[in-house]
């Protein structure tokens, strides 16, 4: 079976609903495309329009290569969707909180459309991004353009294995797609995205035991510091929440990226959940310290420089915001076997609220 990179698997009452492709698989390339919506009385209509398009242009595109997994993700930020939608509004949708601790700086900066695009190769990222421009170039304008990839087996610019703890399969699903909580919008998902640069020549003049201190994890093997020797700074320490004795997941897909003749290495940060505020308590955790003051020592050479917060609504609502019909239908009584239907992912509580240092979800 060939994989579809704009239907998610079903799950819940998404047997209704088909999700955006937030749980596809890893890939070698990405670009992220942070674009802000134009004024002007033709803006709302092209973008609506568009949006209805995207699936079809992502198959199009990636039939070129069905091997490429090519795939698109759009996430709609907080103004944006006022512009465009209106009520009803997702629950938790809000611009993102910019966080401050002394020298340390979540910033939080303008964007109203987000475009996660991945696949195997960079060429069908590439040519997807510019067919995406030449249908709403005339109306937005770009605020970040990102070009990442995979870096040896999986490692950021400072050497360390990225997303070894990921969620997989159906615990992913769990994680990013909204189930009871926001019955309106079930099977959307929430992405918080930030650019980090990293002082390189500052972080390799440690040495390899200081550096695996401050991640939490060897350098070499990936494999976990024990608690006994691992630091409560240490950053898979401060982005690892429990509730209720169960570790509580988010999805990330971080990309590293980089310019060798400006001397610019970074990390582009993004991460998925069912809601924002488990990735916004890990940023407070890291920013601000887990007791307070017990910051993430990375921070000291990984510094943020973007910060969005976007809504991703499911493919099907996508389909339907040009015709004007409601976003998601409600799922029916009865399926189709006559059988009532599964349940939506159930609800969290509301432990995670921002301020609350309880914990955070892992970013290893």
């Amino acid at each position: 079976m060939e994989y579809d990179p704009n239907c998610e698997p079903e799950v819940g009452s998404c047997t209704n609903t088909v999700a955006q492709a937030v749980v596809a698989p890893l890939t070698r390339a990405a670009i992220f495309l942070v674009l802000t919506i134009n004024s002007g009385p033709d803006s709302r209509t092209v973008i609506r329009s568009f949006c209805e398009d995207l699936g079809g242009l992502v198959r199009a595109v990636g039939f070129r290569d069905i091997e490429g997994r090519l795939s698109c993700v759009i996430g709609i930020g907080s103004d944006a969707w006022n512009r465009l939608f209106g009520e009803p509004r997702p629950a938790n949708l809000h611009v993102f909180r910019e966080i401050r601790s002394g020298e340390r700086y979540a910033v939080s900066t303008p964007g109203d459309l987000l475009f996660h695009i991945r696949a195997k190769r960079m060429d069908l990222c590439f040519e997807l991004a510019t067919q995406i421009m030449a249908r709403i170039g005339d109306v937005v304008s770009a605020e970040d353009e990102v070009h990442g990839f995979r870096y040896f087996d999986d490692r950021d610019m400072i050497g360390f294995v990225d997303g070894t703890e990921n969620p997989r399969d159906e615990a992913a699903m769990e994680a990013v797609l909204i189930g009871e909580e926001d019955r309106a919008f079930a099977c959307g998902s929430y992405v918080i995205v930030q650019k980090y640069l990293h002082d390189l020549d500052g972080w390799n003049a440690l040495s390899t035991e200081r550096q695996e201190r401050i991640i939490g994890r060897t350098k070499l093997s990936d494999i976990e510091l024990d608690d006994s020797i691992k630091p409560t700074s240490a950053h898979n320490a401060l982005t690892t929440i429990t509730e209720d004795g169960k570790e509580v997941k988010i999805l990330r897909d971080n990309m590293p990226f980089g310019h060798v003749a400006s001397g610019e290495f970074g990390t582009y940060f993004i991460g998925y959940s069912r809601s924002p505020r488990r990735i916004e308590q890990m940023l407070e955790n890291m920013f601000i310290g887990r007791p307070p003051g017990n910051y993430d020592r990375l921070l000291d050479f990984s510094r943020a420089v973007t910060g969005n917060l976007f809504f991703v609504p499911s493919a099907t609502f996508l389909e339907n915001v040009a015709k004007d019909v409601p976003a998601v239908a409600a799922p029916s009584a009865v399926s189709t076997a006559g059988k009532p239907p599964a349940s939506l992912p159930p609800a969290k509580d509301g432990s995670l609220d921002i301020g609350s240092l309880k914990g955070v979800i892992q970013n290893e």
